[in-house]
């Protein structure tokens, strides 16, 4: 009785849910207090009913469209449902923040986040420049030998990888039909995705310090107890791990509600501090060492290029001195720079962590300073018949060395460690993730990316892949080799300070480097889609000249010579945009003094 009760009631259900229409159907099924599978049952019994009364009614051409719309409905559920199956990383971000703790986690999302990002870029040139090259291309008639996937060179120097290999003219396939300007094209599709870039990593700091305000607000309560639990999930597995994450992330608040300050006497202040200062002279001096090694190392390079080698052997061979040092001196003196970290002896791992991050970032911008310089003052003025593609196969081998040494310290930094302290030295045991190095890997091979994108349009497509490998492989080694953080605490800000890092100096400096390159240095005269300008931005100034002559055209005349080109625009834009700033930062000050207060009221 009680099953045909139940049968019947279902039933009804489903008949309420047919007569409704279709947005209140769905959040009728959604405050649904059932499983996920019980919902799309229900569901899928709802369209049967919908179908089979649209049948009765006899409007053949009203069922046809009905048929459809739930069959596509279906198919985008069931797509939806395996596109959620296969992104790779939405499992292992849950795992990884249940086992590891937010501060692990941020390095792995920031990672998704730089991974997306290369995607994007690489669409956005294979789509606007590369495809319109490969109709005008001509064939390649270097052989191919492998070297060149290390070294840049040989068989890749004839091929869309460079901007030496891109055409000045216009691509037209049929006759008065239809043209592409590749100067134009080049040109506009690196402004605007440079534009898009500033955007993005603004929203991005947005979103990520919005949230902030709000994990504050509500950091330890009763309601990460009370109300937290997603009572959807029934797999025995998923209730275990969102177990786990959810015991992580109360421990990481009780940490820092319960954190201790620690009083010291003069004596121990006045050491630490001459600590301090001992370890950050080391750190700069080291820094600025490296950055004259490269310097020298880089000169020396090209005057071996321009000398000629006896062997194409030795010729690859010496192409990779460069990129190896470089590799190696931001691999090694990371290390050196956490041990100094270790020795300061910090409060909280946080502070460690911002420590070390702030060194290295200026260990690594420094030398890709010294790398811009020689490549914008030394190189562009060389005697090379195409500097450009030097430049961009100077870039790629830096790209694809660095990612090559990445999975190096992968294997010698924590595969070893573990080696060593589990079986040499039992007192060391199990080394930690370092946040802090991992993190400036990311920026810096980012930077080198976007620098390398005038030169090497395709360099997003390379980078791409390679964080796609580095994701996969800092996960294995994270859970073989590495313990969670001794030190348990909240990372309420880490992703917006990796996300500001990666704006101010990475993104900005490369704007700087792009714009020197556009506007100052003129192109070679042999190669390139800017061939015989007096500078890459000429190409823009020529076609503003032709539109002068077309009366359809004159209010993109305007638009260039009024706002674009003018000095006091972009003043009273930069004006505006610090006032608007300057308001948010009081609002924002205003509703800090607002909580203090209904904090204090909530106490009371």
């Amino acid at each position: 009785f009680c099953f045909l009760h139940g049968f019947d009631a279902e039933e009804d259900l489903v008949e309420s849910l047919a007569s409704m229409s279709t947005k209140e159907r769905i959040k009728a099924i959604q405050k649904m207090p059932e499983t996920m599978r019980k919902k799309r049952e229900i569901r899928n019994k709802v369209l049967k009913e919908i179908t089979k009364k649209s049948r009765h009614r006899g409007a053949q051409c009203t069922q046809c469209l009905q048929g459809a719309a739930v069959s596509f409905r279906r198919f985008g559920n069931t797509l939806s449902e395996y596109f959620h199956q296969l992104r790779p990383w939405h499992k292992t971000l849950k795992i990884i923040g249940a086992e590891f703790g937010t501060s692990v986690l941020s390095y792995f999302v920031f990672l998704k986040w730089l991974l997306n990002f290369n995607i994007f870029s690489f669409l956005i040139n294979f789509s606007f420049i590369t495809i319109p090259q490969f109709l005008a291309a001509e064939p390649n008639n270097l052989s191919f030998t492998g070297l060149e996937l290390f070294t840049g060179a040989g068989y890749f120097q004839q091929t869309v990888l460079y901007y030496g290999f891109y055409t000045n003219a216009t691509i037209s396939k049929v006759e008065n039909g239809p043209s592409y300007n590749m100067q134009l094209a080049y040109i506009f599709t690196v402004g605007i995705y440079f534009v898009i870039c500033f955007l993005i990593l603004l929203f991005s700091m947005a979103k990520f310090f919005s949230r902030n305000i709000n994990s504050q607000t509500f950091s330890v309560n009763a309601s990460k107890l009370l109300c937290t639990w997603d009572f959807n999930i029934t797999n025995e597995k998923a209730v275990k791990l969102q177990q786990k994450n959810l015991y992580t992330q109360i421990k990481e608040g009780l940490t820092e509600v319960n954190k201790e300050v620690r009083n010291f006497s003069v004596k121990e202040r006045v050491l630490r501090i001459a600590v301090h200062l001992l370890a950050w002279l080391a750190s700069l001096g080291t820094a600025v060492a490296a950055c004259a090694g490269v310097y020298f190392l880089s000169i020396n390079n090209l005057k071996l290029f321009m000398k000629g080698y006896r062997n194409d052997l030795e010729s690859q061979t010496a192409m990779l001195v460069l990129p190896v040092i470089v590799s190696l001196l931001n691999t090694l003196i990371p290390f050196f720079f956490s041990w100094l970290g270790h020795l300061e002896k910090f409060q909280t791992p946080g502070q460690h962590i911002y420590v070390t991050i702030t060194r290295n970032t200026i260990l690594k911008m420094s030398i890709v300073g010294i790398l811009c310089y020689y490549w914008l003052n030394i190189v562009a003025t060389s005697e090379s018949q195409c500097w450009e593609t030097l430049v961009g196969q100077d870039i790629y081998r830096l790209v694809v060395v660095d990612f090559i040494f990445c999975l190096l310290g992968s294997f010698f930094g924590e595969f070893l460690r573990r080696i060593i302290g589990t079986t040499v030295c039992m007192s060391l045991g199990l080394p930690e993730f370092d946040i802090g190095r991992n993190v400036l890997d990311l920026i810096y091979a980012q930077t080198l990316t976007w620098i390398g994108i005038l030169f090497s349009p395709l360099l997003p497509g390379i980078q791409m892949i390679a964080f796609f490998i580095v994701f996969f492989v800092k996960k294995v080694s994270l859970m073989m080799n590495c313990q969670p953080p001794r030190k348990v605490w909240r990372t309420a800000q880490m992703m917006t300070s990796f996300i500001f890092l990666l704006f101010c100096p990475s993104f900005l400096g490369v704007l700087s480097v792009i714009g020197v390159t556009v506007w100052r240095l003129k192109p070679s005269e042999e190669c390139g889609p800017f061939r015989g300008l007096s500078s890459m931005y000429a190409a823009v100034d020529e076609w503003i000249q032709i539109l002068e002559s077309y009366t359809a055209s004159k209010w993109v005349v305007w638009i260039y010579h009024n706002l674009i080109s003018s000095e006091l625009f972009f003043f009273i834009l930069s004006s505006i945009l610090l006032i608007v700033t300057y308001l948010y930062w009081q609002i924002i000050q205003g509703r800090k003094t607002m909580t203090k207060l209904l904090r204090k009221q909530i106490n009371n």
